[in-house]
């Protein structure tokens, strides 16, 4: 899906799974399990970075790191792959690229705590995602993961905090996948109602303008 600078469509999903319209790229947003053996080039792994790094943060403390393990470093990608837990290994080891968020934990200016510091990261893996899909690019973020281990494997420091994993990589074909994972990968995305978590007045009320007339 590529961008060419025009003004961004505003769409509903095609398949009606959203209650209001939204930009295609959110839209089609998958955490696909099939990846192609195609490998990202360094331009285009640079990009996801950059991307990355003009997330928000809280007092513009940027408090994320990332590890990159790519298949042509296969050491690498080999001891980051065996950081993940085996259902997540059986899939994400065709991926081209894995990549570690961490967060560090304290502000940098001040040492006290940053409780914001997950939300932070969070917020620039999804620059990240949304970056990679115009790239062409899947991205599938991984919770099953040791975190120890991948602290003592890459040398993370104590005040950072392992996050998640990601797989990236170009889609590939369903076909190549256990018929298990093939029926997941097909399955239909689903979310909550906004009437569900959108609330105004109190906790509880939904919001009037989540209620379609």
């Amino acid at each position: 899906m590529e961008n060419d600078g025009t003004a961004p469509t505003v769409l509903a999903d095609e398949k009606g799974n959203c209650e209001y319209p939204v930009h295609a790229l959110l839209a089609e947003r998958r955490s696909l399990l099939a990846f192609a053996s195609t490998p990202i080039e360094s331009e285009t792994l640079a990009s996801l970075m950059e991307a990355a790094r003009w997330a928000p943060s809280s007092m513009n403390e940027q408090p994320w790191s990332f590890l990159v393990a790519t298949k042509a470093n296969k050491p690498d990608f080999d001891r980051m792959l065996a950081c993940l837990v085996e259902f997540n290994v059986q899939w994400a080891q065709h991926a081209p690229v894995l990549l570690l968020s961490t967060a560090r934990l304290t502000f940098e200016s001040t040492g006290e705590l940053n409780r914001h510091a997950f939300h932070d990261v969070g917020q620039t893996i999804a620059n990240l995602t949304f970056q990679a899909m115009v790239s062409g690019l899947v991205v599938h973020q991984i919770a099953g993961f040791d975190v120890e281990k991948a602290r003592r494997e890459f040398s993370i420091p104590q005040d950072h905090e392992p996050v998640a994993v990601a797989a990236i990589g170009y889609p590939g074909s369903s076909a190549s996948l256990p018929e298990k994972l093939r029926k997941r990968d097909a399955s239909p995305r689903k979310r909550k109602p906004l009437t569900s978590f959108v609330f105004e007045g109190g906790w509880g009320h939904p919001a009037p303008f989540t209620h379609r007339d």
